[in-house]
């Protein structure tokens, strides 16, 4: 809220006047979680990153894991969020 707030002014007062905003919001977290959720675990599969390196290896697979946690929220953050 607080970036529609500080960078679409005009969008802002518009849902908050009309009573839309926490629809709006709601809306914005479902497609963010969705999209995350989504390509998380297209990417785990493309990269490796499985239940066995886990077992093996967990500190290269919390690495890994960081790195795609990271890559993924940077996308859904400009394709939803700060749009």
């Amino acid at each position: 809220m607080s970036y529609i707030r500080e960078h679409k002014k005009v969008f802002y007062i518009n849902l908050l006047t009309s009573g839309k905003l926490q629809s709006h919001l709601a809306d914005v977290e479902e497609q963010a979680q969705e999209m995350f959720d989504r390509l998380m675990n297209q990417r785990e599969k493309r990269e490796g990153i499985t239940e066995k390196l886990k077992a093996d290896n967990q500190m290269e697979w919390v690495g890994r894991m960081n790195n795609l946690r990271s890559a993924v929220t940077e996308t859904v953050n400009a394709e939803v969020i700060f749009v």
